[in-house]
């Protein structure tokens, strides 16, 4: 039907056709109302994994570590070394950044879940697991 018929069939039938109305421009949604992005993931930067790996090396080459597992989740990341690769992690190196003002972002954590140490300096944390071999005189 073009336009000319249709008025003169709503005439006819006494029944007035709708039109669409003009789309009014939609504002753009407030901050906290747009939608989540991909979830921010915590990870290790290229200094705090220097520091890390290079303990990990020495251990190695001491025989004491032999694999090792990163995840890096939505609010920590997580280093854990093992002695075989079979059995749960020995040590978990942990950075979790909403713990970063009251106690350090940055934590030991020995396999039976003992916290060894805690603090905002990543050396000062995982110099626990660096322990130098003393000479003992008997």
């Amino acid at each position: 039907m073009s336009d000319q018929e249709s008025s003169e069939a709503s005439e006819t039938s006494g029944v007035t056709p709708l039109r669409p109305r003009a789309a009014a421009p939609t504002p753009p949604p407030a901050p906290s109302q747009t939608a989540p992005s991909a979830p921010m993931v915590v990870s290790f930067d290229r200094m705090e994994l220097r520091e890390i790996l290079n303990l990990y090396g020495r251990k190695v080459a001491e025989g004491e570590w032999r694999d090792y597992a990163m995840d890096f989740l939505p609010h920590k990341a997580v280093f854990s070394v093992y002695r075989r690769t079979s059995e749960f992690p020995l040590y978990r190196i942990e950075k979790d950044p909403k713990l970063a003002r009251k106690q350090g972002a940055y934590s030991v954590v020995a396999a039976t879940g003992l916290i060894l140490r805690r603090g905002p300096e990543l050396a000062r944390v995982i110099a626990v697991l660096d322990r130098k071999v003393k000479l003992v005189a008997g």
